[in-house]
């Protein structure tokens, strides 16, 4: 009786109160796990680092992207240290998460479907395995594979590192093509299921303009066509100036009577998809058709189709794949057709002649995507003075 009653005493008596140190990590423990959550469900912001989405989204845009749109997707690599991608900020090369427990790709339910032309954050498909550079930097392994030999690779970049889908760099486009479409660029033209696909009113192309005075844009006419200083100028023996415009700069030049066309690229290029010029002597401009894949869709495989869906078939789908002459055996098994165990997508940037997309690296699987890029909360704009404030830019929606 004794006992009980001094239990209740204790129970309903003064509390120990808190030092200052405990009240400030419980706070911070509750406010990483909140913030964690929010990033991975809710909304996670990002910053844009190069030009291949001009005009579009411009460099050093500050961006929400919205992760409910679609679904958020349940981390495949639940062990990995806060706020972080692959790397620990300011070492390089430690990495940030670890491989001891892999979940099985899974999206919760969203609000939304993809939608063609949507513009979208994504884990970068040939990102499975990289390489670290001189600086510490990332070097792109597919491609360094291609241009040296096994030696010189080696000794210029050590081994390779591998990466979960959900620990791969953030890539962010415009899906021009989803599951089941057709895509195809004819003299610069894009084509979604033979019909002229969507140009995004800010987006940049190559062009090349013969001024009237046989010079460069002077320093007003940079400004009215919203040109940075020197941007994207070059010059070939005909006195033609190469830069990257919109299409109403396009309209704003011919109004001035200067001579401007197309700057197309046709030249066959070994890093194009699939990456065998050969066969397929494609370049930005002059591409395709490819189907894009979906799932529960089936495609006829022989040795000339393959090497577009090689790496669905063994990387992003896991399977065993054997080429013995013309025939092509899946798991041990002789296979003359395929089907699709995901959904695929085609993604371009909007400056369509400064951009590495699918035209270089193939389809993104659905597992790799992140989220819809929502709208843009910050942005500045650096020059040789300084920094300038895009007040212009701030909380505008992205379309």
């Amino acid at each position: 009786m004794k006992l009980f009653f001094w239990r209740r005493k204790r129970a309903g008596g003064v509390q120990k109160k808190k030092s200052k140190i405990r009240e400030w990590v419980d706070a911070a423990i509750f406010a990483i796990v909140v913030a964690t959550l929010i990033r991975t469900f809710i909304f996670e912001a990002f910053m844009i680092p190069s030009g291949s989405m001009e005009r579009t989204l411009l460099i050093n845009d500050y961006l929400f992207v919205s992760k409910i749109s679609y679904g958020p997707r349940i981390p495949m690599t639940p062990l990995a240290w806060p706020f972080t991608n692959h790397t620990l900020p300011f070492t390089k090369r430690t990495k940030a998460f670890s491989t001891a427990i892999q979940w099985p790709y899974m999206r919760l339910p969203g609000f939304s479907h993809i939608t063609r032309n949507d513009v979208i954050v994504f884990n970068y498909p040939c990102g499975d395995t990289a390489l670290y550079d001189n600086s510490g930097g990332d070097a792109d392994y597919y491609t360094m594979k291609r241009n040296l030999t096994p030696d010189s690779l080696k000794l210029f970049y050590g081994d390779p590192v591998y990466r979960p889908v959900d620990k791969r760099e953030t890539w962010i486009k415009r899906c021009v093509g989803i599951s089941g479409d057709t895509i195809q660029v004819i003299d610069g033209q894009l084509y979604v299921n033979g019909q002229p696909g969507f140009i995004p009113p800010n987006s940049l192309s190559g062009y090349q303009v013969k001024t009237r005075s046989g010079k460069p844009f002077e320093e007003k006419e940079q400004k009215k066509l919203s040109l940075d200083p020197g941007y994207g100028i070059g010059q070939d023996s005909s006195r033609y100036y190469t830069y990257n415009f919109t299409l109403d700069n396009v309209k704003t030049i011919r109004e001035w009577g200067d001579t401007i066309q197309p700057d197309m690229k046709t030249r066959s290029r070994r890093g194009i998809f699939p990456g065998e010029p050969y066969k397929f002597p494609w370049s930005e401009d002059t591409f395709g058709p490819v189907y894009v894949p979906k799932k529960g869709a089936s495609v006829q495989l022989d040795t000339c189709v393959l090497p577009f869906y090689r790496r669905i078939i063994e990387t992003y789908e896991n399977n065993k794949l054997v080429v013995k002459g013309d025939r092509i055996f899946i798991n041990g098994l002789e296979a003359t057709s395929y089907t699709f165990k995901m959904n695929y997508y085609w993604m371009m940037g909007d400056n369509r002649h400064e951009s590495v997309d699918s035209r270089f690296w193939g389809f993104v699987p659905e597992d790799h995507l992140i989220g819809k890029a929502w709208v843009i909360w910050f942005s500045y704009h650096k020059t040789y003075k300084g920094s300038n404030i895009r007040w212009n830019r701030f909380f505008s929606l992205i379309k």
